[in-house]
């Protein structure tokens, strides 16, 4: 198990990761989450001794990762694929580093067969494409048959077969008892492989709780209906009764009703009672997607300049104008709604407060209230209290 205390990294006078407290626990895999720039890379560097912490601590079965007895054996990590020597046969490289740890050589032949490398084991690493390097850094975090594995993009530049093998493989080690960490960008993926997620912006945490948690809590679920498109009249009944009944309606562009505070056996009694006709009656849940970008709207450093979202316009000179602001798609045409706000609190690192804690280091509960919907204003400013958490160039 990896378990964060407090865990702080500061370069000069600059924060990168501040007062962290986490458990990745065995037997699943918990997804590591952040915007560019979040501090991700830099909290792995420090579990894996890379990096000192300037405050707290974390620590691997009890024991910081420069105190292991014969670390390799106990952990595995994939932090740069192409941290290789170029000169070096892919077989080459994984037999240094077996002997370095005391394996035996029969194991480098057996982690090449698993990631599918066993072909051109005896080519120089320097001529493999991102996805071969991809496969011989799993093969490098395998090698010692560890227990606990940290892995940083590992499907970054793999085909989509590679991305479901990449995928089955973590699951496989979950279900083993081992501690699976994955860092990643892919939503998509993440919501296919995590068990478990932990969310961080600009160094602070921001989520720690179940996938199916994450999205419930930053996402506005709704229903969808429709009704014969050659019968107006029946739309407009139903909308009443709807409406009637406590539950919010607003129109689609395709004719359809996006619906609301009531749930799907209410909506279908309302449609009956009133008489009306349904084509269709269905469900929508946010995807890990939209929860994601929901909660870490207010935490991203690296923008478009003409992303409305960003809140991050300069000071203007005195005797400037402002500029004009860009109209949103759609908006104020017939059929176009905002979109649900973020259930994210006011302030973009305040802990939620009210619920207990998810563990025994005070993983944040399920945030609570809402955000101004950030196509109409700035998004909320950074707390004055917080430090400021901006990272040199190299930092993740």
């Amino acid at each position: 198990m990896i378990e964060a205390v407090g865990l702080t990294k500061r370069y000069g006078d600059k924060t990168a990761v501040y007062n962290l407290s986490f458990q990745v626990r065995p037997g699943s895999v918990t997804g590591f989450l952040g915007p560019n720039g979040s501090g991700k890379s830099t909290t792995m560097r420090m579990i894996l001794g890379l990096d000192n912490p300037s405050a707290g601590q974390v620590t691997i079965g009890g024991y910081p990762y420069r105190k292991l007895p014969n670390a390799p054996r106990q952990v595995g990590a994939l932090l740069d694929a192409k941290a290789v020597h170029g000169g070096r046969h892919a077989r080459n490289h994984l037999l240094c580093l077996a002997q370095l740890s005391g394996i035996p050589a029969r194991r480098v032949d057996e982690v090449l067969g698993v990631v599918g490398l066993q072909d051109v084991a005896r080519k120089r690493s320097k001529g493999f494409s991102l996805g071969m390097g991809q496969r011989l850094g799993i093969a490098a975090a395998l090698l010692g048959d560890p227990q606990v594995l940290l892995f940083d993009e590992p499907v970054n530049g793999l085909d989509p077969e590679g991305i479901l093998w990449v995928r089955n493989l973590m699951k496989s080690l979950a279900a083993e008892g081992r501690t699976v960490f994955v860092s990643s960008h892919l939503m998509s993926e993440m919501a296919l492989t995590a068990d478990h997620l932990i969310v961080i912006g600009r160094g602070q945490m921001l989520a720690d709780m179940s996938i199916g948690d994450f999205i419930s809590h930053n996402s506005a679920d709704f229903a969808r209906v429709r009704t014969p498109d050659t019968d107006p009249q029946q739309r407009e009944k139903l909308t009443a009764a709807l409406t009637e009944a406590g539950g919010q309606v607003l129109p689609e562009q395709d004719g359809a009703l996006r619906v609301t505070g009531l749930p799907l056996p209410r909506i279908s009694d309302l449609a009956h009672g009133a008489d009306v006709r349904l084509w269709e009656l269905s469900p929508h849940q946010a995807s890990l997607e939209e929860a994601y970008m929901r909660m870490t709207q207010g935490a991203v450093d690296y923008r478009s300049t003409i992303d409305q979202r960003a809140g991050l316009q300069q000071e203007l000179q005195p005797g400037m104008m402002p500029p004009q602001q860009m109209p949103v798609p759609g908006q104020g045409q017939p059929g176009w709604y905002a979109p649900p706000p973020p259930q994210q609190g006011g302030q973009p690192f305040a802990m939620p407060q009210g619920q207990p804690p998810a563990g025994p280091y005070g993983a944040p509960a399920a945030p609570g209230g809402g955000e101004p919907n950030p196509y109409a204003q700035a998004a909320p400013a950074r707390p004055s209290a917080a430090p400021e958490l901006t990272k040199p160039e190299d930092a993740r």
